[in-house]
């Protein structure tokens, strides 16, 4: 009876999570004979050419996939590869994300595809360019040396650079394709150039802005990610982050007038691009002094992400700007969250770390539209004296490193009152929390062996140190 019991179960549970299969039955008639279709969507991080996720050519002239069983619904769109070859509506506009909610049955969706955005539009060419006037293309093939590739490269220019003679602070964006112009996006654009022109003309911008986008391409997952996902890819996020700090930094740079500091520089992206954002920021706090994280898919690679910036604290004077919808999905809070407590455990400031939720939020393109102005106009307000004054350091040491018992706090001979002790493992989570005099001992026999980050609070000032735990 028992073993009837779980199987009965295990059906139950079966059935609870059905596939799917989606099947395109009309394309344009300019639709290429040899064309590969494919289907983007939330359930692949929005991978435009993914091989795993290419559909099959029927003798019929219709093209059908079938997706594995899950839960929940799910937004996709189709492509012939890329986003400058995805899917527009009859007057080659673009469409709202498709959506499917599985159920507990196997089913079949049947779907048309009215244009294709590069073969439709005046002569075939597509839509016109929504660009404006101070946008520009640095070049089509601008040299990634560290990957082995070519990159189309934009560039904004505020409002008045030509006869300034100012020098602009510096924002990174990734997905450029979708940063300025229509033409170019694949659901619709964020339109920061118009956003920054018009602060400008509001006098609500009065610093003004250097922005550069780079655009994505097929290999996104694994540009945006320094660590690998099994079932996704990923794993050169350090060769990207090379290119940009080795390569394209130094270029902006030199021909054009910037401030080079990492206080004028940031860097921003959403979903893998705001993975790869936060990740530059941590891997090289001497560079990029902002960052703008938009609907983080930090689910990609969570548990690395969270041990690494726990290992490599965040440079304390790092503005960070998090913003989501609360129901994207089920762990864009929650790990967005738990990375903001794990950065102001390590010695960022609440002041530093703004962090947002919008119960309207999706993970798209009008949101992080609607989104930026406000994200843009806190990381690069005026400087104040509050905002801008250094934290104070606490010089501190804790020996011996590695320890098997305890460890002894080294602290100034100056400190006439105790500090707090906060002990944190590779993952973010408090293990220790105590109060301590120069010289203490703190017994750790009770850790478990691994890697600690160590924070001590005294008199407003901070300061933090790494152990190993034998």
């Amino acid at each position: 009876m028992r073993k009837l019991f779980s199987l009965l179960l295990a059906l139950i549970g079966f059935t609870a999570q059905a596939q799917v299969t989606f099947k395109i039955t009309a394309v344009p008639a300019n639709t290429p004979a040899n064309a590969t279709l494919y289907i983007a969507g939330s359930f692949n991080s929005w991978n435009p050419g993914s091989a795993a996720h290419a559909l099959t050519h029927n003798a019929d002239g219709s093209y059908q996939i079938t997706l594995p069983a899950a839960t929940g619904t799910m937004e996709y769109k189709f492509t012939r590869g890329s986003w400058a070859a995805v899917e527009t509506n009859a007057s080659n506009g673009s469409v709202p994300n498709r959506t499917y909610t599985f159920g507990t049955g196997a089913a079949t969706v049947l779907c048309q595809v009215l244009n294709w955005e590069d073969l439709a539009g005046p002569g075939g060419g597509g839509p016109t360019s929504t660009a404006a006037a101070n946008v520009s293309v640095i070049s089509t093939t601008f040299a990634m040396p560290q990957l082995g590739r070519t990159r189309r490269v934009w560039l904004y220019l505020p409002p008045g650079y030509a006869t300034s003679g100012r020098r602009y602070p510096v924002l990174y964006l990734q997905d450029g394709q979708n940063v300025f112009d229509a033409a170019t996006s694949f659901a619709g654009e964020w339109g920061v150039d118009e956003a920054l022109n018009l602060l400008a003309a509001n006098g609500q911008d009065p610093t003004g802005c250097i922005v550069v986008a780079i655009d994505n391409s097929a290999n996104r997952l694994d540009e945006y990610s320094p660590w690998n996902n099994p079932a996704y890819g990923g794993g050169q996020g350090d060769l990207y982050v090379d290119f940009l700090v080795q390569t394209l930094k130094p270029y902006i740079d030199t021909n054009y007038r910037t401030l080079p500091d990492r206080a004028n520089t940031g860097i921003g992206g959403s979903s893998m691009g705001g993975l790869i954002a936060t990740y530059a920021a941590l891997r090289e706090p001497s560079v990029f002094g902002k960052v703008a994280s938009f609907s983080p898919a930090y689910w990609f690679a969570y548990p690395q992400l969270a041990a690494y910036a726990h290992a490599h604290p965040a440079n304390p004077n790092t503005r960070f700007y998090f913003v989501s919808g609360t129901t994207e999905s089920t762990t864009m809070v929650p790990q967005m969250q738990a990375l903001r407590d794990s950065l102001q455990r390590g010695g960022v400031p609440a002041a530093n770390l703004n962090f947002n939720t919008r119960t309207d939020g999706q993970h798209a393109e009008w949101f992080w539209k609607r989104e930026f102005p406000a994200g843009y106009s806190w990381l690069y307000a005026p400087a104040t004296a509050t905002a801008t004054r250094p934290a104070q350091t606490l010089a501190v040491s804790l020996y011996p490193n590695p320890t098997a018992r305890e460890l002894r706090v080294s602290l100034p001979a100056s400190l006439a009152t105790e500090a707090l002790l906060e002990i944190s493992d590779a993952r973010g989570r408090a293990v220790l929390r105590t109060r301590v005099r120069n010289g203490q001992a703190v017994d750790v026999s009770r850790l478990a062996s691994g890697l600690y980050l160590s924070r001590l609070t005294a008199g407003g000032a901070v300061g933090t140190s790494k152990f190993t735990k034998e």
